[in-house]
């Protein structure tokens, strides 16, 4: 499995633990990889200030096994930029799309979650609405659930902030099944919290 990690300014530095998740896991799971994309190569800042060097631009990516789109401050803006939203258009059909977080608006507004059930972040400090009502409200076309993660077959999207764990340990293990993933939440010392978040949360699809 190869992870094409989308960037833009203002994601959340928390959602780089998808990336943490992949390294972690090629502990278990030796074929994995992952690249940080970008419209350029220059660096990228996140909402913190950190800066995150991109691996590839959009134009030097060809196919796409897994498409992941985090969240962040950023999503408004990044959501209404034509680059970032043609890339996703374009190598969605031949990939798996995942969203944590936030990164569920940005597919949203590309059209990618177009009559399927999806996710997103639900708390937030007031008087800051809900990204998850604000998905429900606007865009009708999507089924917007509180959940810990929705897949959708082709496309799924995984709940808030630090729930971009759970949504690769889930990416996972669709591909190599529950052992492996339960493995490397084991050696992440994440056992404990994913039964948690199983528990509160639920998971459709």
């Amino acid at each position: 499995m190869h992870m094409t990690f989308v960037l833009y300014e203002g994601v959340e530095p928390v959602d780089l633990a998808a990336i943490g998740v992949m390294s972690m896991a090629r502990r278990i799971i030796p074929e994995l990889s992952y690249e940080t994309v970008a419209a350029t190569r220059d660096p990228v800042a996140f909402s913190n200030g950190l800066m995150v060097l991109p691996t590839k631009t959009f134009d030097e990516v060809e196919a796409v096994d897994v498409l992941l789109v985090p969240g962040g401050p950023g999503w408004r803006k990044a959501s209404m930029d034509p680059v970032l939203q043609a890339f996703a258009q374009r190598v969605a059909p031949g990939a798996t799309v995942c969203s944590v977080c936030t990164g569920a608006m940005i597919l949203a507004q590309a059209g990618l979650l177009d009559g399927k059930p999806a996710t997103t972040k639900v708390e937030v400090v007031l008087p800051e609405v809900s990204p998850l009502l604000e998905l429900r409200e606007r865009f009708p076309g999507v089924q917007a659930e509180h959940a810990l993660l929705v897949d959708a077959g082709q496309v799924v999207t995984g709940g808030g902030v630090t729930l971009c764990i759970d949504a690769v340990l889930y990416l996972l293990e669709k591909r190599f099944g529950e052992e492996a993933a339960s493995e490397v939440a084991r050696i992440m010392e994440y056992s404990a919290a994913r039964s948690a978040n199983r528990a509160r949360l639920a998971r459709i699809g």
